[in-house]
């Protein structure tokens, strides 16, 4: 999904390649989880649930878990493993434990005309969608392929990671339609300027 695919206000981007760094996309330009509702747009927008399913029990304490997740990742992608960095193995430890939780379980339904459709056999619990994205997290990091094609934002004070899976590996925004504008639109303004000195 692409930026702004989510439901007005929020302004939430699904352009990184996996769930697990979408969800690292959710700190910038500034906090985007600074609710339940648009965690529920996050949780939904990012395909962890089907578009209709009802998350009516989320509460502050998803926020929290969700954002608690989101550092630990965070921590995990922005560095190397290297042994004895408490702080990487403290995250590694927790994401993994998020991860033993075995995620919501789909099914399939048929619909009014016949067709079949993805729902999910109950109402998702919050440990069942954190596993889903420290699931996500835990086959990036241990796909050395994946991991290669990490890549952070060339954009100026951008932070967004997200997967380069183009052809050549050259991609160097996060978004050619946000920062790879921005650099397009800078790029000219200096242009411009040089020409009229």
């Amino acid at each position: 999904m692409a930026l702004g695919t989510a439901t007005a206000p929020y302004e939430l981007r699904f352009d990184a390649g996996r769930i697990c760094l979408d969800l690292l996309s959710t700190t910038h330009p500034e906090e985007r989880l600074d609710s339940v509702d648009v965690l529920r747009a996050w949780i939904t927008g990012s395909g962890l649930v089907p578009a209709d399913t009802a998350l009516t029990h989320a509460d502050t304490g998803w926020l929290l878990s969700f954002r608690e997740l989101r550092a630990q990742v965070d921590r995990l992608v922005r560095s190397r493993p290297r042994p004895g960095v408490a702080t990487y193995d403290l995250a590694l430890a927790r994401v993994n434990d998020l991860a033993r939780t075995a995620p919501p379980a789909p099914r399939a339904v048929r619909g009014e005309d016949g067709q079949l459709l993805r729902r999910l056999d109950g109402p998702p619990g919050c440990a069942a969608l954190l596993a889903a994205v420290a699931r996500d997290a835990v086959d990036l990091l241990t796909d050395p392929v994946a991991r290669a094609a990490l890549r952070q934002c060339e954009g100026d004070n951008c932070p967004i990671v997200y997967l380069d899976t183009s052809r050549g590996r050259r991609r160097r925004w996060c978004s050619s339609e946000v920062c790879g504008n921005r650099e397009r639109v800078a790029r000219h303004r200096r242009r411009a300027a040089l020409a009229r000195a």
